[in-house]
């Protein structure tokens, strides 16, 4: 371990240190201020006997005579254990509860192991939510990356809760286990406290981790926080044969802090002033998510992110779209009419959905009845906007039908409480009940003898 005193420059978070050697990208450092105080920090960049340094925590009292500077050797690390499970942490691994210090099993890197990827199975299986636009007609599948699309101001914290709560693998085998790794990012006091508040009241907590990471914590430290949440999913799961969901709110936060850190490293900006690497940046944490061969564990991943302004094709939605496998995305206009989850379904898309449906896993009718369900409702919705240029009166009684199911769908299979948790086969009969307003001739999406066997109770 060397120690420098060569302190040269304070750019916001970032400290600089001239005249090092033999120095890490990702090594851990402790720096001692004038006055005997300790900080920690981490090593960003590394190049010409220059390294620069981003600091966990304010870096006032730092100058650049006194200040001392020692490189610990080794990356940071993260101890974990299963006494995690029911747990709250900060942003930056320490308990945030009144609850014990934990004592660590094994201490890992928080960057993770790079995963080979021939060791990667596929994803498959269902991981049941409860909600019935996810689960009916975007299916969450183990080892899948996910992430929801919300905007400023939509409920995507009541309903990032209301999936930690409800989530659980469906499978008949009773030894598989089931945990939720929760990381919150920026967030505020009151946020926080409505997290561990629901958390706690409704039991969720014995079975989950929470990391919190407020507002007013050092920008440096969202960077951190997921890769701890990630690191404590990938030890339950490879380690303890456990079937983890991470989630995580808000990546919007976290690209704000790359953006600032980036900022202040006085880097060339990319799109809207983003670094260029932000891509490579969010893949670090995306690509966590996976089945490997061999391990009975699964970590999957559903990541919330705020689009500025609604915009879909905001960097920080492109590219998070390009690396994961679909989106769920939330609808101001529903939202508007007091409907909850507020999921437009038009827009949303599990690519990996066809993995963990069918007949062995939720029921062989699912996949005609989602895509029946999506065909009726994208024209109910088009016809919605026919309708305000020629009069609902020029229309025709199939077409009226159809305006019909759409309003319908909305307020029976959209729309549902924050505690309404619904079994998968709830979902698809509530599916058939709404299609049971249409001809049996519209019906083309789902086959014959699905109708007879499923469809034919609903049907008036």
């Amino acid at each position: 371990m060397k120690e420098y005193k060569t302190v040269t420059q304070i750019a916001g978070p970032l400290v600089f240190v001239e005249g090092v050697s033999d120095v890490a990208y990702g090594e851990i450092v402790e720096i001692t201020l004038p006055s005997g105080e300790r900080k920690r920090g981490q090593v960003l960049d590394t190049q010409r006997g220059i390294a620069v340094v981003q600091v966990f925590g304010s870096t006032a009292g730092i100058n650049v005579s006194d200040t001392r500077v020692k490189f610990l050797g080794e990356t940071m690390k993260l101890g974990v254990s299963t006494e995690m499970l029911g747990r709250v942490f900060n942003g930056l691994g320490e308990p945030r509860d009144s609850g014990p210090a934990i004592v660590p099993e094994k201490r890992l890197d928080i960057n993770g192991a790079p995963i080979n990827p021939y060791s990667r199975d596929e994803p498959r299986d269902f991981i049941q939510t409860g909600i019935s636009t996810i689960d009916g007609m975007n299916t969450l599948v183990r080892g899948q990356k996910l992430p929801i699309f919300s905007g400023s101001g939509l409920p995507h914290n009541a309903l990032a809760v209301q999936i930690a709560r409800q989530a659980k693998v469906a499978s008949s085998k009773e030894d598989e286990k089931f945990a939720v790794v929760f990381a919150a990012i920026g967030i505020t006091n009151e946020e926080a406290l409505f997290f561990m508040r629901d958390f706690e009241k409704t039991g969720a907590l014995e079975r989950a981790v929470l990391f919190l990471n407020l507002a007013d914590d050092p920008s440096v430290e969202r960077i951190i926080t997921p890769r701890l949440a990630l690191t404590t999913a990938e030890y339950l799961a490879y380690e303890k044969d456990m079937h983890v969901l991470v989630i995580i709110t808000d990546m919007t936060n976290y690209c704000e802090a790359l953006r600032e850190i980036a900022s202040a490293r006085e880097e060339v900006p990319g799109r809207r002033g983003y670094p260029g690497y932000m891509y490579t940046d969010l893949s670090t944490i995306y690509e966590r998510a996976g089945r490997i061969k061999g391990k009975k564990g699964t970590v999957t991943q559903l990541s919330i992110l705020t689009m500025p302004g609604d915009d879909i094709t905001h960097p920080i939605a492109d590219l998070t779209g390009y690396i994961t496998e679909g989106q769920i995305v939330l609808g101001r206009d529903l939202h508007r009419k007091n409907i909850y989850p507020p999921v437009d379904v038009l827009p949303c898309l599990s690519r990996l959905m066809n993995l963990g449906i069918g007949k062995d896993r939720t029921r062989e009718d699912h996949r005609g009845v989602a895509d029946q369900l999506y065909a009726a409702y994208a024209t109910g919705r088009d016809l919605r906007s026919l309708a305000a240029v020629v009069g609902e009166e020029a229309l025709s009684a199939t077409d009226k039908l159809y305006l019909k199911f759409a309003d319908v769908f909305e307020e029976r299979f959209i729309r549902q409480g924050s505690h309404e948790d619904r079994s998968i086969e709830q979902t698809l009969d509530l599916g058939w009940e709404l299609l049971g307003m249409l001809p049996e001739a519209e019906l083309k999406r789902v086959k014959k003898e699905f109708i007879e066997k499923y469809g034919k109770r609903f049907r008036k």
